[in-house]
């Protein structure tokens, strides 16, 4: 007890100092915290916004599709089998084919993906309904990203060049009927959207896939050799590894942070113990312990932490608070980290993290008010008084 009041008095009495450690321990936990929470908003966004828009609940591929490779797409196609054919018919998957193109814009020659969807299709969140074109006109669908590239505007058209099944090359004009934003940059870029059957036709590739996306409400998976399925996780994999990896880059602010903070704890230690010597030698004079008196300049320095997670719940958490419920305009940033979202990003702020990181500042704090510390431990009460530490 006699030891809380003496660590309160002497932080007290510290003023400024205390408050500037206060102020940096602060900064540090509302920043670990807002980062955190950033990136966790990130990788739940983006990763609903490609479930919902390509992954869905995961895709059959057929054995020689291969989206890595792009020579070997046009060989990535098969009949699709009975059992898929079924699920198709009762709403629960939609084919896609998929076939490499060229596109005429402005007479310059464009590498494009030319990809054939049912129209009626729900499994997707894309607007596929927007691909019924007048008779004899290819509707195109296209994103916005793609359509901003190539200065494409609804109405536009675009001549297409393709390879059949047989290696004939045949063209034809496409007109762009809608541009969408998929927040999904590997569809919304570079790929042109038609209605499937006319894709079939264009290429003989009658009754023929090169993937089949399944519902997320499918419980049970099948398998249809040679085709094999993708789970959800096997297709986002590449995302996560990516937020992760952008996340322990962003870790290296936190580091910075954290060093700065515990610095600036250290030196306030160091400081108030050869500050304090004589008091020291009057304490362990009058009774104290060694350990007793370590004790109340760690307790000094936990105190601080606890300063600075109150005044970090006070006034950064309802900011973070307000980012949460109101969202973040950072699209530019975010895409140019290599994946993109919506024009708005909603961190994620629970409690874990919250709590996480409280238990961490807390343990650095006190082991870092520790260390300066247990010098006192070895000191003897007649140097002290005489102003002696070494």
């Amino acid at each position: 007890m006699l030891g809380a009041k003496l660590a309160f008095r002497n932080i007290k009495e510290a003023g400024l100092r205390t408050w500037l450690n206060v102020a940096v321990l602060a900064l540090t936990f509302i920043v670990i915290v807002g980062f955190q929470g950033l990136y966790t908003g990130i990788l739940a966004q983006s990763s609903r916004a490609m479930i919902e828009d390509e992954v869905a609940g995961g895709q059959y591929w057929h054995q020689n599709y291969d989206p890595y490779d792009v020579l070997s797409i046009d060989d990535g196609h098969g009949i699709v089998p009975n059992g898929l054919v079924q699920m198709i018919e009762n709403k629960k998957a939609v084919p896609i084919l998929i076939r490499q193109a060229t596109i005429y814009l402005l007479g310059r020659a464009q590498a494009a993906e030319l990809r054939g969807i049912e129209p009626s299709q729900t499994i997707l969140n894309i607007p596929s309904h927007t691909l019924y074109g007048k008779e004899g006109e290819l509707p195109i669908l296209i994103g916005k990203r793609m359509a901003k590239n190539k200065n494409l505007s609804i109405g536009d058209y675009v001549t297409i060049r393709w390879r059949d099944v047989h290696g004939t090359f045949d063209a034809m004009e496409g007109r762009v009927v809608h541009i969408m934003d998929t927040q999904v940059p590997t569809i919304d870029s570079g790929i042109l959207w038609v209605p499937l059957e006319e894709l079939r036709q264009m290429t003989a590739l009658e009754n023929e896939a090169s993937i089949v996306v399944v519902s997320q409400n499918i419980d049970q998976i099948e398998t249809f050799p040679p085709w094999h399925f993708n789970t959800q996780a096997f297709l986002i994999r590449d995302l996560t590894e990516m937020i992760k990896t952008k996340r322990i880059s962003a870790s290296i602010i936190y580091i910075i942070l954290l060093f700065l903070g515990m610095l600036a704890i250290f030196d306030t230690q160091v400081l108030s113990i050869f500050r304090r010597k004589k008091e020291i030698g009057t304490l362990i004079a009058l009774g104290m312990t060694r350990m007793q008196v370590v004790m109340l300049f760690t307790m000094e320095g936990v105190i601080q932490g606890v300063l600075a997670i109150c005044v970090s719940l006070i006034f950064g958490m309802p900011l973070l608070s307000f980012l949460s419920e109101k969202g973040l305009s950072i699209p530019q940033i975010v895409e140019g980290y290599g994946f993109a979202l919506s024009d708005k990003l909603y961190p994620i702020y629970s409690a874990e993290l919250v709590l996480g990181t409280m238990v961490f500042l807390m343990v650095i704090v006190t082991i870092i008010s520790f260390l300066p510390s247990s010098k006192i431990a070895k000191l003897q009460p007649t140097e002290a008084l005489k102003g002696k530490i070494s």
